[in-house]
């Protein structure tokens, strides 16, 4: 009689038969906890290949907890926007992105829930709801703390999938011309003024000039030192603090013609302290983007301007003539206070000196428009022609 062959000892976890007929496969994890396969298995040979996948995932090094992603979305989300150091505006956002877009759908499921039908489903929904920016907004903020989830190994790959779903598509801005910008001046008020066109001719931001004080003014050379800033939240709360990016922090040469508008605002407008703000309200306020907005409907009203004119458009304004007036892409970049470390790598240094060929050559541009106007329109041209 033939003896039995014996059979192979298994080096690698446990298969046995349910009373069912189906079998059960399980093994000890390298964290020292007893692993069952999630499912059970219609023949031996099945459970063994199960086995096999988690042996070759351990002796690779990527195995992974399968109760790691076991975590609320929500929950985590909520600890990623806390343990990042970002600005006010920046964590603003955030939430009011996870609270109004993401979180309706995701805080109800695990970080191992979250499939990429499921996000696909989402976005798609988001997109019939609200607009493409937002959502592509919303959508790099999920990427982006999934992906944290991927270095935490708590998921094993990041589920955001959708080739181009976080890039924003925006339309052109609109561009004021010479003769707008000075028409918005006037509109807006002698107190304002001087506000639309660093905005025009800076270019600065908004949050730039709500903190720009009297020893930023530099009447000699013409300009201004953006050193700090105080954006305002939707809450109305001024938060003063660092400028958007390093880059932020910056001399910003202006055209000579407003060295009068520099002189007159810091004599008739400013706080009269040492350090006092270059901007304040009538009152003596702060500047506040509610009120001034108010003021800017106004004025864009009465040049005739289009509703979606933003009073941030105007830097684009500023870019625009900037070029026009010869100005490198860098030099822009420079004015404008924006960074990119492949931009500084690829583009010329723009040291003082050419920023202030820049402003030069944005002041002739400025200055032959109005004048040409001026004599266009004969003896009653404009007194701003005149006195440039």
């Amino acid at each position: 009689m033939p003896k039995k062959k014996p059979s192979k000892k298994r080096r690698f976890g446990r298969v046995r038969k349910l009373p069912s007929g189906r079998y059960q496969a399980r093994y000890l994890g390298p964290d020292g906890i007893d692993r069952p396969a999630p499912v059970t298995f219609a023949t031996a040979g099945e459970a063994d290949d199960w086995l096999a996948e988690q042996q070759t995932e351990v002796r690779k090094g990527d195995w992974q907890d399968p109760d790691a992603g076991a975590v609320n979305f929500g929950e985590y989300a909520a600890q990623w926007v806390d343990e990042r150091d970002l600005s006010a505006t920046t964590e603003e956002l955030y939430r009011r992105l996870l609270r109004l877009h993401i979180q309706p759908t995701f805080r109800a499921w695990d970080l191992d829930e979250i499939t990429p039908p499921r996000v696909r489903t989402w976005r798609a929904e988001r997109l019939k709801a609200t607009g493409e920016t937002t959502v592509a907004k919303s959508y790099r903020l999920v990427k982006a703390i999934l992906e944290t989830a991927v270095e935490d190994e708590l998921i094993r790959r990041n589920p955001c999938r959708i080739r181009g779903a976080g890039k924003e598509s925006a339309p052109e801005r609109p561009v004021a011309t010479v003769d707008q910008v000075d028409a918005l001046a006037d509109a807006i008020g002698p107190r304002w003024r001087l506000m639309v066109y660093i905005a025009a001719y800076g270019p600065a931001r908004p949050e730039e000039q709500a903190e720009l004080r009297r020893p930023d003014v530099d009447l000699e050379t013409v300009g201004v030192w953006v050193r700090r800033a105080a954006p305002e939240l939707t809450t109305g709360r001024r938060v003063v603090g660092d400028t958007k990016s390093e880059a932020g922090k910056r001399f910003i040469v202006l055209p000579g013609f407003l060295r009068k508008d520099l002189e007159r605002h810091l004599k008739w407008f400013a706080e009269k302290e040492p350090n006092g703000l270059l901007f304040v309200g009538e009152k003596g306020a702060p500047f506040r983007r509610s009120s001034f907005g108010r003021k800017w409907r106004r004025a864009r009203a009465k040049v005739g301007l289009p509703d979606d004119f933003r009073f941030y458009d105007l830097r684009h304004t500023g870019h625009t003539l900037s070029t026009q007036s010869g100005a490198t892409l860098k030099d822009t970049m420079v004015r404008a206070g924006q960074s990119s470390e492949r931009a500084a790598l690829i583009y010329q240094h723009s040291n003082l000196d050419r920023q202030k060929e820049v402003a030069a050559a944005l002041d002739a541009r400025v200055r032959a428009h109005r004048e040409t106007a001026q004599q266009a329109d004969g003896p009653s041209g404009t007194q701003r022609a005149r006195e440039a």
